[in-house]
């Protein structure tokens, strides 16, 4: 009787420590899920505060770059108004109200070019305008009668124009084979045509058009 009653105590004493370490690991849960849980919430929000942050500071950087140049603006606008006004500028260009009036301008003067170089204008047109152009052109097509030196002086008198002109396309054709053919019929002894070192030239030309400033 005395072993068997010591073996009682042994046993509740056992059972109260095991219930004890269940009671801590029970309590240990409740309080270290949460807290595990509100570290991981703290460090997620933390890392998009951080994101959220840098994009802001970002976003500043833009906003101030683009002040920046909001502010520059009013000079730009002073030095190219001052640009367009300045006579130099406006020498380069053809300055007329219309790209008609221009055009006209730029026909006028491709056909004084041809008649100073000693050749003969056949005809002149003015060329519809590209809206795409930047700036804007306007063209003419002149088709005109020379020898080889008239036309050479004719390109020489463009090329050193102002306004600024640009040859876009450019036909020759020699009178030489019609005159071959008539000269077959004429003696050995005949003298040459004078027209033998005739050219029937087509030009396409076009100058830059600044128009007015609104």
């Amino acid at each position: 009787m005395s072993a068997a009653g010591s073996l009682a105590p042994t046993a509740s004493a056992n059972t109260s420590q095991r219930q004890r370490r269940r009671c801590l690991a029970v309590l240990a849960a409740i309080v270290l899920v949460p807290l595990a849980l509100a570290t991981l919430v703290g460090l997620v929000w933390l890392e998009r505060m951080q994101t959220l942050e840098s994009g802001i500071q970002g976003d500043l950087d833009r906003l101030q770059r683009y002040q920046r140049l909001v502010a520059t603006l009013p000079a730009l606008r002073q030095a190219l108004a001052e640009e367009q006004s300045n006579d130099a500028f406006k020498a380069y260009y053809f300055d007329a109200d219309t790209p008609a009036i221009a055009g006209a301008q730029l026909q006028r003067e491709v056909q004084d070019m041809v008649r100073n170089a000693g050749a003969r204008p056949v005809s002149a047109q003015v060329l519809p305008s590209d809206e795409q152009d930047d700036p804007p052109r306007v063209r003419v097509r002149i088709q005109l009668q020379g020898t080889t030196d008239q036309l050479f002086d004719v390109l020489y008198r463009v090329e050193s124009a102002r306004p600024f002109l640009l040859i876009d396309q450019l036909s020759i054709r020699s009178q030489a084979r019609s005159n071959q053919r008539r000269g077959r019929r004429t003696t050995r002894g005949a003298s040459r045509p004078d027209n033998q070192d005739q050219l029937t030239v087509r030009l396409d030309i076009f100058g830059y058009f600044l128009g007015t400033s609104g």
